[in-house]
């Protein structure tokens, strides 16, 4: 009986147990999220809301059966659980930018208990430019900027922009089996790349994506006026040509664009901080103890991102906040509260 209860649990549940409570008592909102990598996230974002009245608590969807990702969340919608004392927090893949052409985008942006997090999943938001040099330097404790990510990233995103664009219109047209996400992720994916000399990675990547485009408006001829349509509306959305990478697939801009990048800037940063550790050393067992204590200090690349939360400046994540507040300021104002 306990677990059915458990199973069934919806926001009236949590609206019941909050009033039976003392009147000092805090009353507590139930925040779903996808997986356990988003509660971290999603703390960072509902945080500045709690105060002495009322708190969140970060969960995922169910107790009782390993059930992960953007479906099991969802299902609270579909049989009506949330509500006010309980909602959804979501990644917003290309949900968003398919503005209610498909059931699951009228889910995400049509309900006033569904958030989400604008660009495309966490993994952009912690690949958030302006933060991954202070990431470089948790990870080796070199200060030194060694590479322009805010330049990089942008280039990288006009680059793939055009791209984009079909992509985004392949999903909602219906036409992903023709251009799906894997084959758009292959065709952006740079390649290796010189850390001083990122230019010729950004010249082939221009040419992979030109040449995809050619063959797709030669596969589609009569796309251009709907292509132009999209892409404004995509731009009126938020996302720009410099902050393409913000909305491609997460995963895909973490292991072949991010990662990749990283590994090699921080290789050299720590190899500056270890040639240092060697020229400065007064003597080999000073040497030895330093290099010790240095290695000892250096932290992992991925953890790191995982971490990062950069992205609080973020354009993306100041609107899932506005989102948090537009919920709670309609709640206080509504009749009866």
């Amino acid at each position: 009986m306990g677990n059915r209860l458990k199973d069934n649990l919806n926001s009236h549940y949590f609206e019941a147990a909050n009033q039976m409570t003392s009147k000092k008592a805090k009353r507590r909102i139930v925040a779903y999220v996808e997986s356990y990598d988003d509660i971290y996230f999603w703390r960072t974002v509902l945080s500045r809301f709690e105060n002495d009245k009322l708190y969140f608590e970060v969960m995922l969807p169910s107790h009782q059966k390993l059930e992960r990702g953007k479906k099991s969340v969802l299902m609270n919608f579909i049989e009506g659980r949330i509500g006010e004392d309980m909602i959804a927090c979501v990644d917003a893949d290309y949900d968003y930018l398919m503005q209610g052409t498909t059931p699951q985008s009228q889910k995400v942006i049509g309900s006033p208990y569904v958030f989400h997090t604008y660009a495309y999943a966490i993994e952009n938001l912690q690949s958030y430019a302006p933060s991954l040099h202070d990431v470089c330097v948790a990870v080796t404790l070199n200060d030194h900027r060694i590479f322009d990510f805010n330049d990089y990233l942008a280039q990288y995103s006009e680059a793939i922009f055009p791209l984009f664009i079909w992509s985004v219109w392949a999903y909602r047209s219906g036409n992903h089996n023709k251009f799906s996400l894997s084959d758009f992720a292959r065709v952006i994916d740079p390649g290796g790349f010189n850390v001083f000399d990122p230019q010729p990675s950004i010249d082939h990547l221009r040419q992979k994506v030109n040449r995809k485009v050619r063959q797709l408006q030669a596969d589609f001829p009569n796309n251009k006026e709907t292509y132009l349509k999209l892409k404004a509306d995509i731009k009126e959305l938020g996302v720009t040509p410099q902050t393409t990478y913000l909305y491609i697939q997460g995963h895909s801009l973490f292991d072949n664009v991010i990662v990749p990048i990283l590994n090699k800037v921080c290789n050299r940063l720590r190899l500056e901080r270890q040639e240092e550790i060697n020229r400065t050393a007064r003597h080999h067992t000073q040497r030895k103890n330093e290099m010790s204590c240095y290695e000892h200090s250096l932290q992992d690349i991925r953890q790191m991102l995982k971490k990062n939360s950069g992205y609080m400046q973020s354009e993306q994540f100041r609107r899932t906040q506005a989102d948090i507040e537009h919920f709670l300021t309609k709640e206080r104002t509504s009749p009866g509260t």
